[in-house]
């Protein structure tokens, strides 16, 4: 897996599919490689690493093909090298693939390949598409009919875009599980896995859907599932621009959404709150409003980040609604035969939409039958289109890996969701008042925050050589350590631990001492005096404690070590607030240890296989 864009028009193909590949950057890889038609022969070229390594070895190719595709790899089986990087091609090169997702029989396909003679050079499951592709073709078979043949063979998930020499003047691309979009330009497509390689060139865009295969030539299409039925789709607009996708003057990405979260938070609130009747209108829950209000029970499964909103969301459903809820890793949801039910609402939440585990997790809730609900950023996911209704976050394109204004809208839309379910059922038209006003100050406040950065700079120049930190914090603010936690670790590579503050003896304050830095959680909540007993137990024993506490706390200032402020604001929203300083703090010590903060080692941005 990571990153695919193919092309097929009038314009230099390749270096239409490198500045593609380098939008696709941000999703993290470990070599690329490009295949472009020359007449009667494919030529492709690879490269281990940066796109630039690739750049350099285009003058080894027809540069005038007006047909290519192009991919960069995120290693899933085989090292990163160049015989393991895409495209494939097929002994005899008459076929070329670049292939995101996992083959999951393709031990079995390959051996019945190597006995009609086929040759596997690589250790990849993605050479078979072009091996068991080309016996097809060989066969007579058309390129489309070749690719729907093997559809029919292959297990698990792909998105791919092939080439054959035979039919210069056609691309075939096909999902299953895996994002690919088609944009529609004049006498040209470009197919991509993600919208940010296609937005440069046109706003009108396909959304290929699982099962799906789309034959292009620069003049048409025509799109046609595995069963051989052709069907129609519906075109859609781009409705973000390429400056979205661009760092603005910024160092980073990461840093830019950083500071894009009040703006995102804004429009994660645009045209939602209902004032007159102190609730919310999201318009992508109207289908199901009755089902919503009848509800026994909550589940909310998601990977990651997406996890830890999920976390303080259910904190937030019980209280506010009164609806029992339970968070589950959508990676273990499936294989343990959970219990569910017709009057259970399942959420789904993926920033991507496209997140395998939380995929499956949908299909299983929907076999039994509950109510499913998507919250995704990625207009046109296959999450959101297979639950039953949704709510999309607005955020914007959210390219650094690690999720900054991603998880703080998340955390928006719960609380959008959770006052309309509580005014469904047993708020009162006050209470619901106080929210929206607490809420609509919410972007103001994050604003507020950006005034500590030099305060957290500070900090990170103090602790860019710590080895460890640990995070604490309690109720609603217990996620946000295991978020703050997992930004350090994702960005800076430093070993990194969340815990709930009263937890911390039974186990990690046996790590505590004068270079294990503290950072806990201490905003004015009902459970207050507990968390600074917490603080106490870690100054007792030589901890550097790092606070994050409501704006004119003076007990905390003679407690902990060093202070950040934030804004008061009701218990429920203080972590859209609190997490600022943890996403700000971990950005500039990673940046000052020399990491690569936007596509951080081993990561990738949208994880679409198991």
């Amino acid at each position: 897996m990571c990153g695919i864009v193919g092309y097929i028009g009038k314009k230099k193909a390749p270096r239409l599919l490198i500045e593609g590949l380098k939008r696709l950057e941000y999703r993290g890889y470990d070599s690329a490689g490009i295949s472009v038609i020359n007449k009667d022969k494919i030529e492709t070229v690879k490269a281990v690493g940066k796109i630039h390594n690739l750049e350099k070895r285009l003058n080894s190719i027809n540069t005038e093909s007006s047909i290519g595709i192009a991919h960069t790899r995120w290693a899933t089986h085989g090292e990163p090298n160049e015989t393991n990087a895409h495209p494939h091609m097929d002994n005899d090169n008459l076929v070329a693939v670049a292939h995101n997702g996992i083959i999951e029989n393709y031990h079995i396909l390959q051996q019945e390949l190597k006995k009609e003679g086929a040759e596997f050079k690589s250790a990849t499951d993605s050479e078979v598409l072009a091996h068991l592709i080309a016996s097809y073709i060989k066969k007579d078979f058309p390129l489309d009919e070749a690719v729907r043949r093997t559809m029919e063979r292959i297990e698990g998930t792909y998105g791919m875009v092939v080439l054959c020499r035979k039919y210069p003047d056609k691309l075939v691309a096909a999902r299953n599980g895996s994002p690919l979009i088609v944009g529609i330009g004049e006498n040209e497509f470009i197919v991509a896995s993600d919208a940010s390689a296609i937005v440069e060139h046109t706003r009108q865009i396909i959304y290929l859907h699982d099962r799906e295969l789309i034959m292009l030539n620069k003049d048409e299409y025509s799109i046609k599932t595995i069963q051989d039925i052709h069907v129609q789709t519906t075109i859609e607009d781009i409705d973000w621009d390429i400056e979205m996708i661009e760092k603005g003057g910024f160092d980073h990405f990461m840093l830019k959404e950083i500071f894009e979260q009040p703006e995102a938070l804004h429009n994660a609130m645009r045209g939602r709150l209902d004032e007159k009747e102190m609730t919310t209108h999201l318009g992508g829950l109207s289908s199901v409003k009755d089902r919503l209000r009848q509800t026994k029970r909550i589940i909310i499964t998601a990977c990651g980040t997406s996890w830890h909103s999920a976390l303080i969301a259910e904190y937030m459903f019980e209280e506010l609604a009164q609806i029992p809820t339970e968070v589950e890793y959508a990676s273990e949801f499936r294989y343990r035969n959970p219990i569910i039910t017709e009057e259970d609402t399942v959420i789904c939440i993926s920033q991507s939409g496209e997140t395998a585990d939380t995929l499956a997790a949908l299909r299983e809730a929907k076999r039994k039958g509950a109510l499913t609900l998507g919250i995704c950023n990625t207009v046109g996911g296959t999450i959101s289109r297979e639950t039953d209704a949704g709510v999309y976050l607005h955020a914007g394109p959210e390219i650094g890996v690690a999720s900054t204004k991603a998880f703080t809208c998340q955390l928006m839309v719960l609380s959008l969701i959770a006052l309309k379910l509580a005014r469904m059922r047993n708020m009162s038209h006050i209470q619901g008042d106080k929210i929206i006003t607490a809420l609509k100050k919410i972007p103001f406040q994050v604003k507020e925050i950006f005034e500590s950065d030099k305060i957290i700079q500070e900090l990170a120049q103090r602790f860019t050589y710590a080895q460890n930190f640990l995070y604490l914090g309690r109720g609603y603010n217990f996620p946000v350590a295991l978020e703050g936690a997992l930004k350090l670790k994702e960005i800076s590579y430093i070993h990194a631990e969340g815990y709930p503050a009263a937890e911390m003896k039974h186990g990690p304050i046996a790590l505590i001492s004068e270079n294990m830095p503290v950072v806990v959680i201490a905003t004015k909540n009902s459970i207050y005096e507990k968390v600074v007993s917490n603080i106490e137990e870690v100054k007792a024993r030589k901890g550097y404690v790092i606070a994050i506490a409501t704006d004119g706390d003076k007990t905390i200032a003679k407690k902990a070590d060093k202070v950040i402020y934030i804004p008061e604001t009701l218990s429920f929203l203080v972590p859209i607030l609190s997490v600022i300083p943890l996403q700000m703090l971990s950005y500039y010590i990673a940046v000052l240890k020399g990491r690569n903060v936007d596509q951080p080692r081993n990561l990738a941005k949208s994880v679409t296989v198991e």
